[in-house]
């Protein structure tokens, strides 16, 4: 089963992804931030990462650049509430394969990462 790590500092934000993911199969772990997010990537095998980039402490750039420092092929999506297209390109440009703008389509979302999955 894939695994799939959902970082967001909203609870609702990650519940819904949880939900909808696990509907899909996918085995799920939720972190509310940066340490609890590369701990997860340190101990599980990660097949996709929905990471957001607005993250009290460790921004989503910051914790991108590490888990693709460890994990190079590792697909990371990227979801903001901020149309800031500097950081956006600066998080493409770090090997993030896509972005979405909250609030996002959860179904857009779900066939995306199905999609990198190649489910």
């Amino acid at each position: 089963m894939k695994r799939l790590l959902i970082v967001d500092d909203q609870q609702g934000i990650r519940l819904l992804l949880n939900e909808v993911l696990k509907k899909e199969g996918y085995v799920t772990y939720l972190a509310a931030n940066g340490l609890e997010a590369l701990k997860y990537a340190d101990e599980q095998d990660m097949d996709c990462v929905l990471l957001d980039m607005k993250i009290p402490g460790m921004d989503g750039i910051e914790i991108l650049r590490r888990l693709k420092e460890k994990f190079p092929k590792l697909p990371v999506f990227m979801m903001t509430a901020y149309g800031e297209l500097d950081v956006v390109q600066e998080a493409l440009n770090l090997g993030a394969i896509r972005y979405f703008t909250k609030p996002f389509d959860i179904f857009e979302v779900r066939d995306e990462v199905n999609k990198a999955l190649h489910v």
